[in-house]
């Protein structure tokens, strides 16, 4: 996971793992938009492998990350919205996003373009109402 910053309130979320990747960089990236005390909207155009299937420890860490920053969690990020061209994969999401927001408290969306996205997120970002996912 790491993010991109540079369009804050929008924060783009990339998923692929990269080989030596540092969890806690990606930790610290995710704290840094946290202290900022803004709101702000994750997009991405990536979702998780498939093929990496996280260790109880990476597991245990993002649960304990997950709880310590929860208050902020659930007033400044205000939605994730992936990205997801194919409609059957969007509705698989749709399923999931309901267990996203409990362990989370934010709400995923789905969109079927980065503009789409984009759009949803700034709208979102302007009124303060997010969609029903």
């Amino acid at each position: 996971m790491s993010m991109n910053s540079s369009d804050f309130p929008l924060v783009w979320m990339s998923f692929s793992q990269q080989p030596g990747q540092d969890p806690q960089k990606d930790f610290d990236e995710f704290e840094a938009n946290l202290r900022r005390g803004e709101p702000f909207v994750i997009l991405s155009d990536s979702t998780p492998t498939e093929d990496h299937e996280h260790t109880p420890e990476e597991k245990k860490r993002v649960s304990l990350w997950m709880k310590k920053h929860k208050l902020e969690l659930r007033k400044l990020v205000l939605a994730m919205i992936l990205v997801e061209p194919n409609q059957a994969k969007r509705l698989g999401y749709k399923a999931f996003s309901v267990m996203f927001a409990k362990f989370w408290g934010y709400p995923m969306l789905l969109a079927a373009s980065r503009e789409q996205a984009v759009d949803m997120a700034r709208e979102v970002l302007s009124t303060g109402v997010v969609p029903s996912p």
